[in-house]
Formats: structure tokens, sequence, C-alpha cells
């Protein structure tokens, strides 16, 4: 199966790779002049055909392209906005990585009230190291385009901001209703708001700002799972019960 890499835009037959994909393509993959890959703009995918590959020594590499054929690509019709509170952060970004194996389209990374506070101070400059991994995380699983990462925020504004058809807050009460439950009482979901609270779970300001914002509280069974078993978890559930 061909390798998709993301490109700015198209051009009306051709189209450069530059940066360190050029640089990983180049030097790594030792692509050469006539090998085949498929090219993602975020709107449209194109089989495109190295005509030139140039690894610099010092500054840009770049990769010059040819373009064979549109591939027919479509948007997931399940829209996934994942609110994940932010936790350690080798295990918060193995989470970037699987949320976007599994297409979640929207990523908001919450600073909960129970967030360590040097992970929420650190946040901000992990940013960019974020957007990497969900970039190459989305290259690597075929993906139209990466998730749309979004700066830290409160989980308060991030439930108030949130627009979905379906919002739902995991919760460890025992009395919570069971996700099944929930997902079964509802059709015609085109897009599903998941809220992941930290350890130690959330506060009861936290979840009455979530039931304001009517997020349905939900719950993934009787065992209390770490936040990277919950995320993919519940984005597996979602995708079984809600995505065609």
């Amino acid at each position: 199966m061909r390798r998709r890499f993301f490109v700015d835009r198209f051009e009306s037959d051709s189209v450069v790779l530059r940066g360190e994909t050029a640089e990983h393509l180049g030097r790594v993959l030792r692509a050469e002049p006539g090998q085949l890959y498929e090219l993602s703009d975020g709107e449209r995918v194109w089989l495109a055909k190295i005509e030139n590959v140039a690894v610099a020594k010092r500054g840009d590499s770049r990769i010059d392209f040819s373009l064979v054929e549109q591939i027919p690509a479509t948007s997931p019709r399940l829209k996934t906005e994942l609110l994940l509170s932010i936790v350690k952060f080798d295990r918060f970004e193995w989470c970037l990585e699987k949320a976007t194996e599994l297409g979640a389209t929207t990523i908001v990374p919450l600073a909960a009230a129970r967030t360590e506070k040097p992970l929420v101070a650190a946040a901000e400059k992990r940013h960019d190291r974020w957007e990497k991994i969900v970039l190459e995380s989305a290259q690597q699983s075929r993906r139209l385009r990466p998730p749309d990462l979004r700066q830290a925020s409160s989980p308060e504004r991030a439930f108030s901001d949130s627009l979905a058809d379906l919002k739902i807050l995991l919760s460890e009460n025992q009395y919570t209703p069971s996700i099944r439950k929930v997902l079964g009482a509802v059709s015609n979901v085109t897009s599903v708001s998941l809220a992941i609270g930290p350890e130690g779970g959330w506060t009861e300001t936290e979840v009455t700002a979530a039931q304001k914002a009517k997020f349905l509280k939900a719950s993934l069974g009787e065992n209390i799972l770490r936040t990277e078993t919950a995320v993919i978890s519940a984005l597996a559930v979602l995708l079984f019960a809600l995505d065609d």
C-alpha cells in the first residue's frame, strides 16, 4: 500500500514537498524519481510521481512531484471531538496518536482542575510537538487530513464551546448509565463530543458545567480505566455504533 503525505496545496499539474517530511522521504525512505506516492492537501488526494529529489545538507530539502491522477477521497461522516484532559506527556502523546488513527476530527487538550499543574504550565511549549505527532499519525493511517489540534482549554470553556449533536462525559460514578445505553437512545447523530477526565476524575464543578452544556454522563464499565485505555475504548465504541 502506498504511503500518503500531506502538502500545502496543489499547483495545476505539480506539487513540491519541503521541510522535515521531504527530509524523511528523501533520506530515510530513500525516495527516487519515478516512485509513486499519495499526496493530500486536506481536500483532495492525488497519486503523484517523483520527478526530482534534492536532499540538502543544510537548509530545506525538497521533492518535486508531477500529478498522475486524482484518487477518490471522502471526509468521515461522523465528526468526533475529543476533549482530553492532559496527563503525563508520554501517555498523553500516545493518546493523540491513537485518537488520530481512530478518526478524531478535533482534539482539545483540557487543563482540568485535577491535572498536575506542571503539566498545564508546560503544555503550550509542547504544542508544536503534538502537532507533529497528529500529522505523522494521520499520514500513517492514510487520513484525508489531520485532526484540528486546539490549544489547551479549561473544561468549562470547552464544554460550552462544543456544538456537537451528541455530547458525552465519561464518568467513573457507579450509578452512571453505560455508554451502550446512552448511544442506544440516540439517532441521526453526525457529530459527537467526548470528554475524558484526568487522573482523579472530574470535580463536581466540572460535572455541573458539563451538564449545563448538555453533556450526558456515560460509563465504560465497572473497571477504572487509564486515560489511554478510555480513549481507545470510547472512540472504538463510537465508530462501531454511529459511523456507517
